[in-house]
């Protein structure tokens, strides 16, 4: 057997597989964010352990668990989990959400190295920032900081007792070379720090430690019990649904939006916003275009017109052509391509025939064309895209998969039901990194259906297209 815990912000799940991947059993126990001040998301990492010991508790109960030979974690990126010389935690971590270092982020950002090294923009939400942060308004507290380590390499510590990370998960931090898949002394030095405070570097799929005998002992489960690198949670939830070799993707339609590709090459291209980082198996790479609101535009246009994204998306017929409003799903600001956390949303072309149905469409319109923003972007580095697999709750409208299809102009297909998420992927790492196997056991999941373009009306929604990215252009000008 094989377990995979995920350290998700809201919450912590486990799942249990056997050796041909089936799932066995699993729990999840809830996590909560403090939000002491604005643009500020933190949590304790005590809140963490203790949900660990929950859900491996639960599972224990479920099942007997002495076959378990490996267990992989995943986790929410970017966090700052700041430890002393006793390895005692120095103050809550930071997360990935959390904004109130855009000072420090900037400052990093406007020298070249950061993303000549990196490969990508040094966002706020990145680790690096967030420490210089700490150094600059809590300076007792960067001084006795002795480790810097992400929220499921936190974890990792209490399972194992050693400091580790892996690669995709690492470079997220903006500290990674990460087309040579090291740190760098030169960023580190950069930010008053050295290798001394970061973990050592292991692969996902390789082992990284043992499970502590004490905790073997609580949970029932043997001496020994490897403990894989595993993977930050896109890398995860990439490896649960075989997403792993060159020209495999994913598209994530959640409160987000995701596009995600794998790659054999490293082929940064910091300036379009696409995040190129290593992914959770030797020798790959993978880019992300992230999109701020996708079913998250949508709940929003529900709530105005005093509906439920449901039923909005149920009472549309076959996809149209583009209708004559154009809407731009900006409601917080955008990273890929714009990097504009000032842009905002718009609807365009509104007439009285603009009903609640026909305000849905662009709305779906206008994500499916950020996502082609997205699409654009990692073409644009060379990165190759041959099949796409959709997840999410957005998924789950026939209408917008088929608008997507034809936005991007190619087929998308839809797994048949099943986890592929965090958990499931760090299951699999887990069963690499004991049985030495490789990105070959990360197989893709069944197909229940795909859904092609609409040919006739790939032209139609190209030249919407064309004419939406003017629109932001114009708007930004403007206001």
């Amino acid at each position: 057997m094989y377990l995979g815990l995920d350290l998700g912000t809201s919450g912590l799940k486990a799942v249990l597989i056997d050796e041909d991947q089936h799932l066995l059993g699993e729990a999840t126990a809830p996590l909560t964010v403090q939000r002491p001040q604005s643009g500020w998301s933190e949590q304790n990492p005590a809140d963490w352990l203790a949900a660990a010991e929950t859900v491996m508790t639960a599972v224990a109960a479920q099942h007997d668990l002495s076959a378990v030979r490996g267990i992989g974690l995943s986790g929410h990126m970017h966090g700052a989990t700041l430890l002393d010389a006793s390895d005692e935690v120095l103050r809550p971590c930071m997360l990935w959400n959390d904004t109130r270092s855009h000072a420090e982020a900037a400052a990093f950002d406007g020298d070249p190295q950061w993303r000549a090294i990196t490969g990508n923009i040094v966002f706020p939400g990145f680790t690096a920032p967030k420490v210089d942060w700490v150094r600059v308004h809590e300076p007792d507290i960067f001084a006795k900081t002795r480790k810097v380590l992400l929220p499921k390499d936190y974890l990792r510590l209490w399972l194992t007792g050693d400091a580790v990370s892996e690669m995709s998960d690492a470079a997220g931090t903006s500290w990674l070379e990460t087309g040579k898949r090291d740190w760098s002394d030169t960023l580190l030095a950069a930010s008053g720090l050295t290798r001394e405070h970061m973990p050592r570097l292991v692969e996902g799929s390789e082992p990284s430690g043992t499970l502590r005998a004490a905790l073997s002992a609580r949970w029932g489960l043997p001496e020994g019990v490897i403990i894989a690198g595993g993977a930050g949670d896109n890398a995860a939830a990439a490896v649960g649904m075989g997403v792993v070799k060159p020209g495999q993707a994913f598209v994530s339609l959640g409160t987000s939006g995701v596009l995600f590709a794998s790659s054999e090459a490293y082929q940064p291209d910091a300036p379009s916003a696409v995040h190129t980082f290593c992914h959770a198996v030797p020798d790959t790479w993978h880019q992300m275009g992230v999109i701020l609101a996708c079913t998250d535009a949508l709940n929003w246009y529900a709530a105005l017109v005093g509906s439920d994204a449901g039923s909005l998306t149920a009472d549309l017929a076959a996809l149209q052509a583009p209708g004559e409003t154009l809407f731009l799903p900006y409601l917080g600001g955008e990273r890929t391509p714009h990097n504009d956390a000032s842009a905002r949303g718009a609807f365009l072309g509104l007439s009285h025939a603009t009903d609640k149905t026909a305000g849905t469409r662009a709305v779906l319109e206008g994500v499916s064309f950020a996502f082609r923003d997205c699409y654009d972007a990692l073409r644009s580095t060379g990165t190759r895209i041959d099949s796409l697999v959709a997840v999410g709750g957005g998924s789950r409208s026939d209408y917008w998969l088929s608008l997507l299809a034809t936005v991007l102009d190619m087929p998308i297909d839809v797994p048949a039901a099943g986890d592929f998420g965090g958990a499931f992927g760090s299951a699999r790492l887990a069963q690499m990194a004991v049985s030495g196997a490789g990105a070959e056991r990360a197989t893709p999941p069944a197909t229940a259906r795909t859904i092609a373009p609409e040919l006739a009306l790939t032209d139609a929604f190209t030249t919407r297209h064309a004419q939406y990215r003017a629109a932001y252009s114009a708007l930004k000008e403007a206001l």
